[in-house]
Order: C-alpha cells, then sequence, then structure tokens
C-alpha cells in the first residue's frame, strides 16, 4: 500500500503564501486535500493573490486570502478572527512570512531591530497565540500543527546577517516553548530552510558581474549540488502537518542540502 499524505477536509492558514517558499507550502497542503487560507502584504486584486486563489481552486481547494502586515502587532489577532469566522476554525498553521533584514552589528540601528524582531521573531509568536483557541478544537478532534518557518542562519551565519540570524536564532526556541507548553492539544515542529530557489534570489544573483558563474559557485557549496525548491519544502510542511509527524513536536528540520555540514569553505 503507497504512503500518502492525506489532509482531506483540513484547514490551513499559510502566512506569506503568495510567492517564493510560501506558494510551495500552499501548494502541497492543497494538494494534500487541506482548503487554504493566506496572507501578505499584496492587495486583493494583485496578480500574485489571483493566481494563488486560482491554483487553490484548481486543486478542488476551498481559497481564502486576507491582506495583512505581519509585523504589526495587532494583525494576527484580526487575521485568526476572519478565519473563524469564513471557515469556522484551523487544523494547521505554517507561520511562513518573514524578510530579510541584513546589516552588521555596529550599522544595525534601533529600528532595524525593531523591525526584524518584530516580523522574524514576534510575528510567529503572535500568530500561534492568536491560532490557538482552533487548533485545539480541530476538525477530526487530532492534534493540531503548527509548522514555524525559521532559516539555517539560525544554525550558522555570516557577517553582516545580523539581526536576522539572532531573529532566527529564538525561533529554536519559540518552536520548543510551544510545543512543551501546548502539547498534547497542538504540535509544533519548526523548518529551517537554507538556500532554497525563488525569484527573490534572482536580485541576489542578479548584484554579480557573471550571475550564472555565482550561482554555479553557490550550487557547488551543497553536498546535493543544487539549490533547494520551494515544492521540497512544502511537502516537508505537509509531512508535519499530517499523522505521519505526529511524534515529531519541540524541534527544529534543517533543509539545507548539506551546506551546514561542511566545516570550511574549499
Amino acid at each position: 500500500m503507497p504512503l500518502t499524505i492525506d489532509l482531506t477536509n483540513k484547514r490551513a492558514f499559510v502566512s506569506g503564501a503568495t510567492r517564493g517558499i510560501g506558494a510551495g507550502i500552499a501548494r502541497a497542503l492543497a494538494q494534500a486535500g487541506c482548503d487554504v487560507a493566506g496572507c501578505g502584504m499584496r492587495v486583493p486584486d494583485d496578480e500574485a493573490v489571483h493566481a494563488f486563489l486560482a491554483e487553490m481552486e484548481s486543486l478542488g481547494r476551498k481559497a481564502l486570502y486576507l491582506q495583512g502586515d505581519l509585523s504589526k502587532p495587532e494583525t494576527p489577532a484580526r487575521l485568526m478572527q476572519e478565519v473563524r469566522r469564513q471557515w469556522g476554525g484551523l487544523d494547521v498553521l505554517v507561520s511562513n512570512a518573514g524578510r530579510n533584514v541584513f546589516k552588521g552589528a555596529e550599522l544595525c540601528s534601533e529600528d532595524d531591530w525593531a523591525e526584524c524582531m518584530n516580523l522574524d521573531l514576534a510575528a510567529h509568536w503572535r500568530l500561534s497565540k492568536e491560532a490557538l483557541p482552533m487548533l485545539r478544537n480541530t476538525v477530526d478532534r487530532t492534534p493540531g500543527s503548527i509548522v514555524i518557518i525559521g532559516s539555517n542562519h539560525a544554525h550558522n551565519s555570516i557577517p553582516g546577517c545580523f539581526p536576522y540570524n539572532v531573529a532566527k536564532a529564538g525561533l529554536l526556541g519559540l518552536v520548543q516553548s510551544l510545543a512543551i507548553e501546548w502539547g498534547p492539544d497542538v504540535r509544533c515542529a519548526g523548518v529551517a530552510p537554507g538556500f532554497i530557489d525563488t525569484p527573490g534570489n534572482d536580485t541576489w544573483f542578479d548584484t554579480f558581474p557573471d550571475l550564472a558563474a555565482e550561482r554555479r559557485r553557490t550550487e557547488a557549496m551543497h553536498p546535493v549540488g543544487r539549490l533547494g525548491t520551494p515544492d521540497e519544502l512544502g511537502a516537508l510542511c505537509a509531512f508535519l502537518a499530517s499523522p505521519h509527524g505526529g511524534f515529531i513536536s519541540g524541534t527544529t528540520l534543517l533543509a539545507d542540502g548539506g551546506r551546514s555540514a561542511i566545516m570550511q569553505d574549499g
């Protein structure tokens, strides 16, 4: 009998769902059977929002998009209230939205610090806390699932990535605390992606004189010989949200193509 991930009739919420990793997560959850609500900064009539809704519906799932800035403390409560109003509850939360704030520790301003800590750390706690009452009352009475998307920068970083790496390191502790305090009603696991091939990374490669050469150099740094894909991250999140991931809680899985296994770059 084949092993399948079946999330039929589950209701999922994915933050940052209209592009990159978030879009891959939304797609995988819908393919597994979830109805998917997503949020982002884009206005509802944005082309990317239409694409998100159309893809969910093409997979036979209900879809909902809510606009909101998760760096603002009041946004998570408003979003979860709207999910409850329209769908009646929630079974899976994937807290994915974030933004790179890359500065040196000396050059980082108070505003840079506050922006990063609000979106890349505190927003994950706020969204999880607001979703908690629904996750404790899932459609089939099984434990609700929270998946928090962090970064490999929580484990190993490079100069100039402060305060982003500090916020992502904080997510390791957040995952542990939520799992300890909210289990067994709710499981919480984290995923720490490495270099994932998204449109945003094209902007990074475009800063180099020979973008193709820089891409090849970056790929060669990974033992798997390539970058990761949003669909791979989505499949991992779907697994963690399913009964197959039922014994995984309080830990963050590193998904970086083996990059962190290398002690020094040759």
